[in-house]
Order: C-alpha cells, then structure tokens, then sequence
C-alpha cells in the first residue's frame, strides 16, 4: 500500500486529501495528512472560546463566494456542501460588498473550519497535529520526512500545501530541486511537480517518474 504524506490541514490540503479518495477508490493508499498547528484549518481556521465553545470567530475567511467564472466548473463542490449543511446561502447584505452579477454568497453554521473538517473526514486520512516538517530527504526510493519532534517517516509520495515560502524553508534533498517549484509538466523527469491547482508541491520517487502510469494516475487526481 502507497503511503501518501499531505503536508497542511488547510483548505488545500484537505480538498487535495478527499480528490485522491474519490478520484483513486480502488487504488489501496494510506494518506496521512500532517500539520504544525494544533488543529485543522490552515486560513479557514475557526477559533473557539475556551470558556464557552459556541463563541466563534473565524480568523481566515469569513464567507465563500461563487463567481460566475467558476459556477460550472465547481458546482458540484457547493451542491455537496450544501447537502451536507456545511454551508449557507448568505441572505443578509454586506455593507460596502461590490456583486459580481451572477455571484453568490454562503457562509458557514458551524465555522469556516468545518469546509476543512467535511473533506478531512471525506478522505479517510489519519490526520496529526504539531507535526512541523523541517527536512525531507530521499532515501532507498523512498522520502523520509523529518519534523521538529519524533522520529522521522518514510513515504512514496509527499504533497506540499503549505505555503511557498515555507517550502522554501525546508531542508534536506529538496534543496536541490527548488527550481522545480512553481510549474506543472508532467512530460519532464523532475522530482519536483506543483500544480498551479495548489499552493505547493508533489514529491515523487524517481521510480514513480519513470514508471509514468503511476504518476500520470495521481497528477490527473489532483489536477483534472
């Protein structure tokens, strides 16, 4: 079984996690989705009053917009939300908020944290937090990652949603493939691919790369 590493429980993480469960159900994978923060979120993060739970405040983004430009294409995205009472269509005016004609607002009952939360649950993913990646390195086909505390882990795959310039922090073999970052091509023999999907980046093996089917099967996921 492929161990897939999903570096972030944020908005891009999460989603990235529930693709791969949907789009490869018959591909046996163990994704593990690793986080420094102590709960999932990332810029949807949803805080809550340690002296009454149900005072919230979302500290990311307060409400979701639907713009025509993506209504077709992310349909499906908000019906499932929507079913699931994720989200709410946004009734009551903002003031000073400019419409795109053909736009919707929604917002979220339970906090913006519970879009993360509804796909983190989609996928199946066993889900670690204060785990701070330092160092990724390759070694017998395999990417061991190191974080701050613990014993380091070896994966297949890793998948980098943080932000940039944090992936530019890390150390260890990706040094050497930072001019990778930025692009996705999967024609080129890199060990590094991102996708403009993302905000990040997807290490594969060599092995992988060569093999073709196996990465051409898990960029279409991610990418479509």
């Amino acid at each position: 079984m492929a161990r897939v590493l999903i570096v972030g429980a944020g908005p891009t993480g999460s989603l990235c996690a529930a693709l791969l469960r949907r789009e490869l159900p018959q591909r046996p994978l163990r994704i593990v989705l690793w986080d420094k923060a102590r709960g999932a979120g990332g810029r949807m993060t949803t805080s809550r009053s340690p002296h009454n739970p149900r005072c919230t405040a979302d500290l990311g983004a307060q409400y979701i917009t639907l713009r025509p430009a993506y209504a077709q294409k992310h349909q499906s995205f908000y019906e499932d939300l929507l079913a699931h009472g994720v989200l709410k269509p946004l009734t009551a005016p903002v003031e000073g908020m400019v419409m795109e004609e053909g736009s919707h607002n929604f917002v979220t009952p339970q906090g913006i944290s519970s879009i993360v939360k509804h796909y983190l649950t989609e996928s199946g993913a066993d889900v670690f937090y204060e785990h701070h990646v330092t160092q990724i390195y390759l070694r017998g086909g395999k990417w061991e990652v190191c974080k701050k505390t613990g014993s380091p882990e070896q994966f297949d795959i890793v998948v980098l949603t943080i932000p940039v310039p944090q992936i530019l922090q890390l150390q260890g073999d990706i040094v050497n493939s930072k001019l990778d970052i930025g692009y996705c091509n999967p024609d080129q023999n890199a060990q590094v691919k991102s996708t403009f999907h993302y905000t990040g980046a997807t290490l594969v093996t060599p092995v992988e790369v060569a093999q073709g089917e196996q990465w051409e099967e898990f960029d279409s996921a991610l990418c479509g």
